[in-house]
């Protein structure tokens, strides 16, 4: 059997895209909401099953890693998040960089010598990797209205993968990746799946209601947003720190997000000017990781709060 287990966001989604268009086959497709990351622990492949793996930190599925490794599983692994220790067997082959303007779906368009460029492009866009989009994009002379439709592409799938459960999402990620991989072209798909305009259609709705929103810190080097209990707030808060980042790119920003038992889920963005932080600031809590530019806290319990304010201004204020 063959595993493919990657993140619900676009990153994931679209650098699965490329290489299934790439190499077509069955498998089994593991993924959930963008939290989610701790997938290797939800399957049990046995000798002679293959795994690949994208858009997944490494560092926070080791034991379930090195256990299929240990099995002589083959597994393949594309990311771009901390990876800590990255364990050397001869049956890993890891594509691993976590410079602050790679993604996933950039890696996986390296490996397969831009064949499926505009795909990657896709992906870049929805991981808010603007530049490094646009940079990619050169070679297929695309119109200012193509390009533009990509970002919104990418922007969309990204916006889907945020929740806290599936219940939250307009389409489970798997279901996502089903509907646009028979589009070899991402601009094809935005013109015949209805899909897309669910998604830009949510998308600006719930991004209408985080406009209302007042920040609870408002200095100039951090912000901080706190987001009611509400599925659309849940949805929109990714993307919505993303479009803050590029806002105000010398500031960095926190949103949290309520939950039903008082804690916060949390997204973290850094400084577009300096991507560089969150991963080592999320990482200081239960829960917390991600890479440089962008990261989060899956449960920041009240009591640690003002902890987490703290550390946030004192990561970014002497930056």
């Amino acid at each position: 059997m063959i595993f493919d287990v990657f993140n619900g966001d676009a990153d994931g989604i679209c650098a699965l895209q490329q290489l299934r268009l790439a190499d077509p086959l069955e498998s089994a497709l593991v993924t959930g909401i963008k939290r989610d990351i701790k997938l290797l622990e939800k399957i049990t492949p046995e000798p002679g099953d293959s795994v690949t793996v994208l858009d997944v930190s490494m560092e926070k599925n080791k034991a379930a890693l090195i256990q299929m490794l240990e099995k002589g599983i083959s597994v393949t692994y594309f990311d771009h998040h901390m990876a800590g220790d990255i364990p050397e067997y001869p049956n890993l082959d890891v594509h691993i960089d976590t410079a602050p303007n790679v993604c996933t779906s950039l890696l996986v368009n390296g490996y397969l010598k831009g064949k499926f460029l505009a795909w990657a492009v896709t992906g870049a866009f929805g991981d808010n990797l603007y530049d490094s989009a646009i940079r990619a994009a050169k070679p297929l002379a695309l119109s200012q209205i193509e390009l533009d439709a990509l970002r919104e592409l990418g922007t969309c799938i990204n916006y889907n993968g945020y929740g806290a459960s599936i219940d939250d999402l307009f389409y489970a990620p798997d279901d996502l990746f089903r509907k646009v991989h028979p589009y070899e072209n991402p601009l094809d798909f935005i013109a015949a799946d209805p899909a897309f305009e669910v998604l830009k259609n949510g998308y600006a709705d719930d991004l209408n209601q985080a406009g209302t929103l007042k920040p609870e810190i408002e200095e100039q080097s951090v912000a901080m947003f706190v987001m009611p209990d509400e599925k659309w707030a849940r949805r929109i808060s990714g993307v919505f720190a993303n479009q803050l980042a590029r806002e105000h790119p010398a500031r960095a920003h926190a949103l949290l997000t309520e939950k039903p038992d008082g804690s916060f889920l949390v997204s973290v963005r850094s400084p577009l000017e300096n991507k560089a932080g969150a991963d080592k600031l999320c990482s200081q809590f239960p829960t917390g990781g991600g890479r440089q530019a962008a990261a989060g806290i899956n449960q920041l319990e009240s009591a640690s709060l003002e902890s987490f304010v703290n550390a946030f201004r004192a990561t970014y204020s002497a930056a």
